[in-house]
């Protein structure tokens, strides 16, 4: 903190006294505080680190946005220090009796002074501000710049609260709005009796593409037309008071979404029982591939168990004389297979055919595979899978085998 300069008034920690928790956003909690020195009731934002931030809000000056004091630069007791709002938040004034009074006088005055703050931050002040976390239960406290078009969506909830004095979203936790946000692409309901002019400014407000979203000089515009309206105070006063008419819309559209949540929910949960039955089948899959039957246990597993497949599919009846047409392809590491571990796959096939077989004098049989004729030399009384007088054909794929040298099977 001792690249700060001396613009903004460094208040002492001891010099400050906290009372109860007023609030917060997502970048600290808000306290009321008595300023000792100063004899003065302030608002003091705890933060874990402050940076640049004291010498930006040093700079600005509206009369829209909450004064700047100073800055606690104590570690690791940081802090802001701005202007008390004794009169406590939108919010908590949108959530009383009182607000049942409202009319479009109060809802006009509260929209314009919020846009003109905004307009100052984005681009009349010296240095360009983002508030970021612009709400109903915040006064006009800025923050340091990410996206200038995420107030303008902030702006066009707070606007529907005032006109309806109700919680957007109410009952869903902040993931869960986000996704219905985002995924969905749902918004705040405006009731159907809401006047044109307002539902229209709110739903530019929030045009799923931010470029495509006003900026404040174009909402303060917006705004001094429909001051100018002179049908419009009667139909803004009839819908604020009578709330009971459209209440219902809101209530069944978070219906709706709580019935969509659950859906999603329950996919949820299905997918991941899915889930569960996939592996558990794949874990069975595994151990049967490892419990190779005694006539291909000369074959690795994987092998032994497709090949016993394609064994016991065929049609089982005594045998006299057989002629076997095996095609072997190789895949092992070094490309190559040789004769003697050729011989030791045969062992598999001794128990069915007394096999005489004829490996070619190359010694190796390459990658590419090739096609050995094997013939029974006599009758055999045993059952196997070849039909009196037909070929078996059988495709068995090596990779990698680890030949065993127990031919007692």
């Amino acid at each position: 903190m001792s690249s700060l300069s001396a613009s903004f008034v460094q208040i002492r920690f001891d010099d400050i006294r906290f009372y109860e928790n007023c609030g917060g956003g997502s970048f600290g909690s808000v306290y009321r505080a008595h300023w000792i020195s100063q004899d003065k009731e302030v608002a003091v934002k705890k933060l874990l680190k402050i940076d640049a931030e004291a010498e930006i809000l040093s700079v600005l000056s509206h009369k829209n946005i909450i004064q700047f004091y100073g800055a606690i630069l104590e570690a690791p007791n940081y802090g802001i220090v701005t202007e008390y709002a004794s009169r406590g938040s939108l919010y908590e004034y949108l959530s009383s009796v009182d607000s049942e009074e409202m009319d479009m006088d109060q809802v006009m005055t509260w929209a314009m002074d919020i846009a003109k703050g905004m307009h100052y931050l984005h681009a009349e002040a010296p240095v360009k501000v983002i508030h970021r976390d612009l709400k109903s239960r915040n006064g006009m406290f800025p923050f340091l710049p990410v996206s200038e078009t995420c107030d303008t969506y902030s702006y066009g909830v707070v606007l529907w609260e005032m006109l309806t004095r109700e919680v957007p979203f109410k009952g869903f936790e902040g993931l869960q709005v986000a996704w219905l946000v985002v995924e969905k692409h749902e918004r705040p309901t405006i009731p159907s009796s809401c006047p044109a002019s307002f539902a229209d400014l709110m739903r530019c407000c929030w045009i799923a593409e931010p470029k495509e979203r006003p900026h404040f000089k174009q909402i303060l515009s917006t705004l001094e037309t429909m001051k100018n309206d002179s049908k419009l105070p009667d139909q803004c006063n009839s819908f604020l008071h009578n709330k009971a008419e459209w209440r219902c819309e809101i209530e069944e559209t978070l219906e709706r979404l709580k019935q969509l949540e659950m859906e999603l929910s329950c996919k949820e949960q299905e997918l991941a029982e899915r889930e569960r039955r996939l592996t558990e089948w794949e874990n069975r899959l595994m151990e049967r591939s490892r419990s190779c039957t005694p006539l291909f246990s000369h074959i690795s597993p994987l092998a032994a168990t497709l090949s016993a497949e394609s064994f016991y599919e065929a049609h089982m009846e005594e045998s006299k004389s057989s002629e076997v047409s095996c095609q072997i392809s190789s895949a092992c590491s070094n490309g190559d297979l040789g004769q003697a571990s050729l011989q030791k796959l045969m062992l598999g096939f001794g128990g069915v055919f007394d096999l005489d077989m004829n490996i070619p004098s190359g010694n190796l049989v390459s990658q590419s595979g090739m096609q050995l004729n094997m013939q029974a030399k006599k009758n055999s009384s045993k059952s196997c899978s070849v039909r009196e007088g037909r070929k078996l054909s059988m495709a068995i794929t090596m990779d990698d085998f680890g030949w065993s040298d127990d031919d007692s099977d």
